[in-house]
């Protein structure tokens, strides 16, 4: 009797295992022609992009153009996104590395020099091999490459070409990236509380903390503002017909505006746009410098699972400037390689803004109460402090919070989070301006230094004739 031939499937096939991955980014090394090329190739990926999803074949034809309209199918966003010229596409890149756009890395006999190739053309990459973190990554084996084309200050900069752009190549490398000896790993177990502008963490064992988030961003937040109004004032100072007696935008339907830009308007829109990529990398480096202090103390991290995208319908300034969803993404990927966890918990089964571990009651409170403090004796406290403690005292196994579990560690804990608050409170008496999350008033926080009256401006007081008045003011009375 003849047996049935297999089929592969049947065969068992041996599936592909995923290994972790990591980026490792290298600057290129382009002249003036090749720079003009990349650009077109960049173009020619652009209008391909768009045709594409114009078509509507993008899950035969393209990955990034099939995830665009997958996101409309399933809800997640409204429409597609077409690359317009002046947005360009800034990233190419393989699923491979050996056919197409790949890195090849010579040998050490042949001068260990590493070129990113494609289309018969060479591209050399800027190689420091003193640099610890580029030889951890060489030595691992690379999945693919992304070529990456990013906008700089001028053309006069460094490394860019004359319309003012850097080339960089993205590697993808098989295996987990260089720890640094100087971010040390800790092995406590934290409970964080993420807000749209600060962050409480509570360690089990290490001091508790309420800072706010990003405080550094504020200063270049405010000279992106400045920047803002003065394209604003010369918008409408060059296009007054586009405007209605209100201010306001006049609408024709479909019919599309035209606006009138002038030179000083497209300067200032070119500051504004450097002004952006700084704020960006400033940010981006407090992040890491956020979580590497974090995981100094533990690498297992336990906060709620949030959806920051609703976020930005309510708080989308504060989210737009410290993006907090990215900072979760980096926070898992950072302790995911030192071999901990972050885990998030759903927030409408524990519900620790309204859990109280002493009487087990969970009680509604609205965003403006700050502070908990129940009839059976626990508190007061501040909110995120306390919810990141009752995070962090979460059975991993068992998410729901008890009663029993809190008790025995509450008895230390109450005094670390009232030096928390402590610490909170002192900034705010010494004038600093502090949100009102933080469980503090905003008078409070905006404290006068002196008890006499504020000195205005003498020209204010010459346009309500008032001078002379302000000249024989007197003294505030001694207490």
């Amino acid at each position: 009797m003849s047996k049935k031939r297999q089929s592969p499937t049947e065969q068992g096939k041996e599936t592909k295992q995923r290994t972790p991955t990591f980026l490792l980014e290298l600057p290129l090394q382009v002249n003036e022609s090749q720079a003009a090329r990349l650009r077109a190739h960049l173009e020619a990926s652009r209008q391909f992009y768009n045709a594409v999803l114009s078509e509507g074949l993008a899950q035969t034809l393209a990955t990034r153009a099939y995830q665009a309209l997958n996101r409309v199918c399933l809800g997640q966003a409204r429409r597609v996104r077409f690359k317009s010229r002046g947005r360009g596409l800034a990233s190419i890149e393989n699923k491979r590395n050996d056919t197409g756009l790949r890195f090849v890395l010579q040998k050490p006999e042949a001068g260990q020099q590493g070129f990113l190739s494609w289309q018969n053309e060479q591209f050399p990459a800027l190689i420091n091999w003193n640099d610890p973190v580029v030889k951890h990554g060489l030595d691992h084996r690379v999945k693919y490459a992304r070529l990456v084309q990013r906008k700089a200050s001028s053309p006069q900069a460094r490394g860019a070409d004359c319309q003012g752009y850097r080339y960089s190549v993205q590697l993808a490398l098989e295996g987990i990236p260089y720890h640094k000896p100087k971010h040390t790993v800790g092995s406590d177990i934290i409970g964080a509380d993420l807000g749209p502008s600060t962050i409480a963490l509570v360690p089990r064992e290490a001091k508790a903390s309420l800072e706010l988030f990003c405080e550094q961003l504020a200063p270049d937040e405010q000279k992106i503002r400045r920047l803002q109004r003065q394209m604003d004032r010369q918008r409408r100072m060059a296009n007054p017909d586009n405007y209605d007696e209100q201010g306001r935008v006049k609408s024709h339907g479909k019919k599309r505006l035209h606006w009138k830009s002038s030179r000083t308007y497209e300067k200032i829109r070119r500051r504004k746009a450097t002004k952006e990529r700084k704020l960006a990398a400033h940010r981006k480096s407090l992040h890491g410098k956020t979580v590497h202090e974090i995981v100094a103390v533990g690498n297992t991290v336990i906060l709620e699972k949030l959806s920051y995208q609703a976020w930005q319908k309510q708080y989308g300034r504060s989210v737009g400037l410290r993006a907090p969803g990215m900072f979760v993404a980096h926070l898992k990927r950072t302790v995911a390689s030192t071999g901990g966890t972050l885990l998030e918990v759903p927030t409408r089964s524990t519900k620790l803004s309204q859990f109280c571990h002493g009487c087990g009651r969970c009680l509604k409170k609205p965003l403006s109460q700050r502070w908990h403090q129940c009839a059976c004796g626990v508190g007061p406290v501040q909110r995120d402090l306390y919810a990141a403690f009752l995070a962090a005292y979460l059975d991993p196994d068992h998410l729901l919070p008890s009663c029993a579990q809190y008790v025995i560690p509450w008895e230390g804990a109450e005094a670390r989070l009232r030096a928390a608050h402590e610490q909170v409170q002192q900034r705010a008496n010494e004038g600093q301006s502090l949100p009102r999350s933080m469980g503090i008033p905003r008078a409070g926080a905006r404290r006068p230094s002196s008890l006499s009256q504020a000195t205005p401006e003498p020209a204010f007081l010459l346009t309500q004739g008032r001078l002379e008045a302000w000249k024989h003011r007197s003294e505030p009375q001694l207490l």
